[in-house]
C-alpha cells in the first residue's frame, strides 16, 4: 500500500476545499492525528466529522480509524509501539517508563476527574433497576470486570461485548436502567450506536471514555474521562485501560458503601459460597 502521506499529497488537488483543510492538517502534524479522535481532528481543521470521513473515503480508506492505523504504520518511529519507548531501552528502562506512565495517568485522572459527574454516576448505579456494561476488545475486559464486581451487590447486571447483543439488550432497556459504555477512543461506531439506542429506550448512559472530546460523549448522560497520554495503536491501549479499571473500583466501592449493612451481608454470603471451592 502506498505511503499515506504521499497519497494525501497526490490527492489534495482533487479534494473539496473543506477536505483540503483536513488534508493540510494531517500533513502538518501526522503524529498528532494518531492520538486524536475524529472530533478533535475536525475541530483542529475547522471542519466537521462528516468532512473528515469524506476525506478518508476519498483516499480509499474505510474510515478515520484506518487513517490513524496507516499513519502509525507509516511513520518511521518506534515510539508508537508504546509511549516514548525505543528499541534501545533496557528492560529496566521499559519497566520504568511503562509503570511511570500508569502512575501519571492515575494521578492526572484523580486531579481532573469531575467529582460532580462521579457523584451522578454513583447515584444512577445505586438506583439502577438493571445495569448493562458494554465494551469491545480491551474495553470489553473493563466491562466484564465491572460486571464481576457489581453483580455481587444484588443488582441485575450483564456485560455485552458483541455488537448484535448490545443493540438487542439496549432496545429492551427502559427508564430506571443504566448502561455503562466503555471505550478508549469514544469513536467506535457500534458502541456509539448501542449507546444511542439505550438512551432512546429511556436508559441512563454513563460513558467511561479515554478522551474528553469524542463522538460517544454526545450519547452519554454522564461521562467519566480517563486522562492518559497514550499513543499506542499497534498494541491494545494499556494505560487508559488500567485507569478505567481503577474508576470501576471507585464506582463499585462508592455504590457498596451507600448501603453498607446490606452490602456487607451480601458480600459475606458470596464469600461463604466460595469456601468449598478452595483447598
Amino acid at each position: 500500500m502506498a505511503d499515506t502521506l504521499a497519497l494525501i499529497r497526490e490527492s489534495i488537488e482533487s479534494l473539496r476545499n473543506s477536505e483540503k483543510k483536513v488534508a493540510k492538517c494531517v500533513l502538518a502534524n501526522p503524529s498528532a492525528v494518531i492520538t486524536s479522535s475524529i472530533t478533535e481532528l475536525a475541530e483542529r481543521s475547522d471542519t466537521s466529522e462528516p468532512t473528515v470521513i469524506r476525506f478518508c473515503r476519498k483516499l480509499g480508506l474505510g474510515g478515520y480509524m484506518e487513517l490513524r492505523l496507516n499513519l502509525a504504520r507509516d511513520l518511521p518511529s518506534s515510539q508508537y509501539i508504546y509511549e516514548n519507548i525505543s528499541d534501545g531501552d533496557s528492560l529496566a528502562g521499559i519497566a520504568g517508563k511503562v509503570l511511570n506512565a500508569h502512575r501519571e495517568a492515575i494521578s492526572n485522572t484523580l486531579t481532573r476527574l469531575s467529582l460532580d459527574d462521579l457523584d451522578l454516576a454513583v447515584k444512577a448505579l445505586q438506583a439502577a433497576r438493571r445495569i448493562e456494561f458494554y465494551g469491545f476488545g480491551g474495553s470489553a475486559i473493563v466491562a466484564r470486570d465491572a460486571y464481576h464486581k457489581f453483580f455481587r451487590l444484588g443488582i441485575p447486571c450483564a456485560a455485552q461485548d458483541d455488537s448484535h447483543k448490545q443493540v438487542m439488550s439496549a432496545a429492551l432497556l427502559g427508564p430506571g436502567d443504566v448502561v455503562v459504555v466503555v471505550s478508549h477512543t469514544g469513536s467506535t461506531k457500534d458502541i456509539i450506536d448501542s449507546a444511542r439506542i439505550a438512551r432512546k429506550a429511556g436508559a441512563k448512559v454513563i460513558g467511561l471514555i479515554g478522551s474528553e472530546n469524542s463522538p460517544l460523549l454526545k450519547e452519554c448522560d454522564i461521562s467519566l474521562s480517563v486522562f492518559s497520554q497514550e499513543a499506542a495503536l499497534r498494541l491494545a491501549p494499556m494505560t487508559s485501560r488500567l485507569v478505567q479499571l481503577a474508576i470501576v473500583d471507585v464506582l463499585f466501592v462508592a455504590v457498596a458503601m451507600k448501603n453498607f449493612d446490606e452490602t456487607k451481608e451480601r458480600l459475606d454470603r458470596v464469600k461463604r459460597s466460595l469456601v468449598d471451592k478452595r483447598y
